[in-house]
C-alpha cells in the first residue's frame, strides 16, 4: 500500500503531500489544475522517463524558479520482497521509500530508503508496488503483444517458467541458423580458398622466416655492398701504422718505438717521466698489433667478394613475402597465423556443418515442444479469461457484451507460436470485432478496468518484463487509475465507480476522475486546486472532509455552490456509497 506521496516543485506543484488510506482514494479538480501531475510523479517513482506526458503539459518538469523537482512514495513492505531487499533495509524495517531527484539538465537521481539506486531498480519495485492504468495503458491492450501477455499472465508461474525457457531456445535457435549459414558459406567455397591458403603457408614456412636472420642480413647487404672502400680504409691505416715497403718512410709504430728509446736512456732518474715512458710503450705495442689486425681485416674481406649475391637472394625471397603480406616481418608471420586459423577452420567446416545440423534438430525440436505446451495453456485458460472479463464487463453497464479470446497459429518466436486477439461486441446483434477497432474511448476504458480487475490475475509488469513472476506481489500492489472514466457518463459512470469501490475493498485504489458519480464513492477524497494568482501559477492538494466533499462534488456536476437542488443530489450520491 501507498502510505504517503510527497512531491516539490513539479510543474504546477510547489509542495504536495498525500496521505493516502487503504480502500478507494479519489484525486478531483477542475480541468487544467494538474490532476495528473500527480500521475506523472507516480510514473517517476515507477522509474518512468524525467519528461512530462506527451500533450498533456510543458517541456520542463521543474516548477519555474526551482532548481530541481523532488517525489517521494512511502509504501509498506511487502513480505515477498523483504528477503530479496534484505541488505538494502535496515533491520525490522517495515516500509520501503522510492524517492527521484530531476534536475534543471533533465538528469535524474533515483534513491531506495535515502541510498543511491538505479531508475531500472526503481522501475522492477516500482513495478511490485504500483500498477498503472492510464488512457495511454488502455490504448496498449490494442497490440497483439499486450493482448498476448494478458492472456500469459492468467496462465500461472508454471506458464512463466515456459515462457523464458522458450524464449531462451529461440536465442539458441537464431545464433545456430545464423551460424549454419556461415558453414553453408565456407563450404561452398572452401576448396578453392583452401588451396590458397596451403599455397601461401607452404611458401612463408619454406622461407623459415626470422627477425634475427633478418635483421643480421639487412646488416651483411650493407657491408658487403661497401667492400672496396672497407679494404681501401684497412689498408691505409695500416700502411700508416707500419707500412710495408721500407721505401716509404717509417711508420707511426717505428716513429713511438724511437721516442719511446729515448726516453729509456733516462730511465730511473724521474718517477714522472718513467710513468710517461711506460705508456708510450705501451702504444708502440698496440699500434703493433693494431697493424697487424687491420692487414689481417684486408686480407678476410676480400674471400667475401662473391657473397654478396647470395645475401641479395636471400633477403629477396624474405622481402617478396613481407611485400605481398604487409609490409613487415611481423606482419607476415601475423598473416601466417590468421591463415592456418582460417585453414583449420575451413578444413573443419563440413564436420562443424554436419555437428549444427544436428544441434539445430534437437533446438527445433525442444522449441516446437514449448510453442506445444504453450499453446495447450493458452488454450486452457482462454475461456477462462473470457468467462472473467464478461462478468466484470457487466458489473460496468456492458451486460450484454461478449467477448472472445482467439488464438491463431504464427511462426515461432520468443514467445511461442500464438497470436492472440481479444474480440468484443459491446452491442447484442454485432458480430464481435478486433478490441483495437472499438471506436469508443469510454468502452475501451471499461475493458481495460475489466482485464485490469479479473479475479487472480496478476498485473503485469512494465513492458512485461516480470510479467507472471510476481503474482504474489501485485495482489499487494496499489492501483492507479488515470481518469479511465474518459468518454461515460451517467449509470455506466455510476458502474465504474461501484467497481473501482468494490476493488478497492481487498486493495488500496487510487483513482483521478472528473465524474461526480466516481468521486462519490472514494473511502478518502483529494482534491487539487489552482491558484492563478500566484506568481508564477501555484496548484495545491487538499484532503477534503466530509462536508468539503459535497461541495466539491456540488462543483463537479458543473452547479454553483448556492445551487440547492444540486448540493441535495450531492449529498444523494454520497450517502448511496
Amino acid at each position: 500500500m501507498l502510505q504517503e506521496l510527497n512531491v516539490e516543485n513539479l510543474l504546477l506543484i510547489e509542495r504536495a503531500q498525500l496521505r493516502l488510506a487503504p480502500g478507494l482514494n479519489v484525486l478531483t479538480g477542475e480541468t487544467g489544475a494538474g490532476k495528473t501531475v500527480l500521475a506523472h510523479a507516480l510514473d517517476l517513482l515507477m522509474g518512468g522517463p524525467a519528461r512530462p506526458r506527451a500533450g498533456r503539459v510543458g517541456s520542463n518538469l521543474i516548477r519555474p524558479g526551482a532548481s530541481e523537482a523532488y517525489v517521494e512514495g512511502v509504501f509498506d513492505l511487502p513480505a515477498s520482497l523483504r528477503s530479496e531487499l534484505a541488505e538494502r533495509l535496515p533491520d525490522g524495517a517495515e516500509e520501503i521509500v522510492l524517492a527521484r531527484r530531476v534536475g534543471s539538465d533533465g538528469r535524474t537521481r533515483a534513491y531506495l530508503n535515502g541510498r543511491s539506486a538505479t531508475v531500472s531498480e526503481l522501475r522492477d519495485l516500482g513495478s511490485c508496488l504500483v500498477s498503472f492504468y492510464g488512457q495511454h495503458e488502455h490504448r496498449k491492450l490494442t497490440v497483439a503483444s499486450a493482448q498476448l501477455e494478458i492472456l500469459d499472465a492468467l496462465c500461472g508461474p508454471d506458464h512463466a517458467l515456459r515462457l523464458r525457457a522458450c524464449a531462451k531456445t529461440f536465442a539458441e535457435r537464431s545464433a545456430l541458423t545464423a551460424e549454419l549459414a556461415t558453414l553453408r558459406e565456407l563450404s561452398a567455397a572452401r576448396v578453392r580458398e583452401l588451396d590458397l591458403l596451403e599455397h601461401e603457408l607452404s611458401e612463408i614456412d619454406a622461407a623459415g622466416l626470422d627477425q634475427q636472420e633478418y635483421d643480421e642480413l639487412l646488416l651483411a647487404r650493407a657491408r658487403l655492398s661497401r667492400l672496396d672502400a672497407l679494404r681501401l680504409a684497412a689498408g691505409t691505416a695500416a700502411e700508416a701504422l707500419a707500412p710495408e715497403d721500407a721505401a716509404a718512410g717509417p711508420g707511426g709504430s717505428q716513429l713511438m718505438a724511437g721516442a719511446a728509446a729515448g726516453l729509456d736512456t733516462l730511465a730511473g732518474v724521474d718517477p714522472s717521466l718513467d710513468e710517461l715512458a711506460e705508456r708510450l710503450r705501451a702504444l708502440v705495442i698496440e699500434s703493433q698489433d693494431l697493424s697487424a689486425e687491420l692487414h689481417g681485416y684486408g686480407e678476410r674481406i676480400a674471400g667475401d667478394d662473391g657473397s654478396l649475391g647470395a645475401v641479395e637472394e636471400r633477403l629477396e625471397s624474405i622481402e617478396r613475402l613481407v611485400r605481398k603480406h604487409g609490409g613487415t616481418l611481423t606482419a607476415v608471420l601475423d598473416y601466417a597465423a590468421a591463415a592456418r586459423a582460417r585453414h583449420d577452420r575451413l578444413a573443419g567446416a563440413e564436420v562443424a556443418l554436419a555437428q549444427t545440423t544436428a544441434r539445430l534438430a534437437e533446438v527445433d525440436a525442444a522449441l516446437e515442444g514449448h510453442v506445444s505446451a504453450l499453446r495447450e495453456a493458452r488454450e486452457l485458460h482462454a475461456p477462462r479469461l473470457e468467462l472473467a472479463v464478461r462478468e466484470q464487463l457487466a458489473a460496468l453497464a456492458m451486460a450484454d457484451a461478449t467477448f472472445e479470446v482467439v488464438l491463431s497459429s504464427r511462426e515461432a518466436g520468443p514467445t511461442g507460436g500464438d497470436a492472440v486477439e481479444l474480440m468484443i461486441a459491446p452491442n447484442p446483434g454485432v458480430p464481435a470485432g478486433p478490441l483495437r477497432e472499438i471506436g469508443s474511448g469510454g468502452e475501451l476504458s471499461r475493458v481495460m478496468l475489466a482485464l485490469a480487475t479479473v479475479p487472480d490475475r496478476p498485473a503485469p509488469a512494465r513492458g512485461g518484463a516480470r510479467a507472471g513472476a510476481q503474482a504474489s506481489t501485485s495482489a499487494q500492489a496499489t492501483f492507479v487509475f488515470d481518469e479511465v472514466d474518459a468518454g461515460i457518463g451517467g449509470h455506466t459512470a455510476r458502474a465504474v465507480g461501484e467497481r473501482l469501490r468494490d476493488l478497492g475493498r481487498g486493495r488500496q485504489v487510487l483513482c483521478i476522475t472528473h465524474l461526480p458519480q466516481i468521486a462519490s464513492l472514494g473511502d478518502r477524497h483529494f482534491s487539487v486546486v489552482k491558484d492563478t494568482a500566484a506568481e508564477p501559477t501555484r496548484a495545491t492538494v487538499v484532503q477534503l472532509a466530509e462536508g468539503e466533499v459535497v461541495s466539491e462534488l456540488v462543483r463537479m456536476l458543473g452547479a454553483d455552490a448556492a445551487d440547492s437542488a444540486a448540493r441535495r443530489h450531492a449529498r444523494d450520491l454520497r450517502r448511496a456509497a
